[in-house]
């Protein structure tokens, strides 16, 4: 658990879990910056292993924050969600011919960071004028095509340049029969 002075941040963590780190990189990307029960909802629908044990993380991130600093679960962001590399653990696999198969057993340590939400409004646009012509507008001038002539007169009107022909095509056969002969 970790308190900053700024704005103030929970922490959870899970170590040594079996599972590869990459498997839940993925799953962490879905929650970060999401409110906690939209992070929860995410969770609960995804299909991978990686995100139970990430609902784990997040359960006790909130209960931390709720038990020791007094804050609403709810009322909580997904500041930070890693998932970092933890020990491999090496194993050996019998293989033909006295040979062995390593086998690489990974951990990982899970981090999920929880911070309070802010409520900050969305600065006003500033309406532009001219932006976009308005029908009035655009009905207004339509373009005229009367300089370009259209394609198909245009081929009518020129006379076709002589196409030379194509020669023949003789097989094999009747080249050896020609020059046999």
């Amino acid at each position: 658990m970790a308190v900053s002075e700024q704005q103030q941040t929970v922490r959870a963590q899970a170590k040594w879990v079996r599972m590869s780190a990459r498997k839940g990189r993925v799953v962490a990307e879905h929650i970060r910056g999401r409110s906690v029960p939209e992070a929860r909802a995410v969770l609960a629908f995804t299909q991978r292993a990686a995100a139970r044990e990430i609902e784990k993380v997040l359960a006790s991130a909130v209960a931390n924050a709720e038990a020791n600093h007094g804050l609403s679960g709810d009322d909580l962001v997904v500041h930070a969600a890693v998932v970092d590399e933890g020990p491999t653990m090496k194993r050996w696999r019998a293989r033909a011919r006295g040979r062995v198969a390593r086998i690489k057993k990974r951990t990982c340590h899970i981090t999920v960071t929880l911070a309070q939400a802010e409520i900050v409004e969305a600065p006003a646009k500033p309406k532009r004028a001219a932006a976009k012509p308005t029908t009035d507008q655009s009905k207004a001038a339509p373009k005229e095509k009367s300089a370009e002539k259209p394609v198909a007169e245009a081929t009518t009107d020129e006379p076709k340049a002589e196409e030379k022909p194509k020669p023949k095509r003789v097989s094999r056969r009747k080249k050896t029969e020609e020059a046999e002969s």
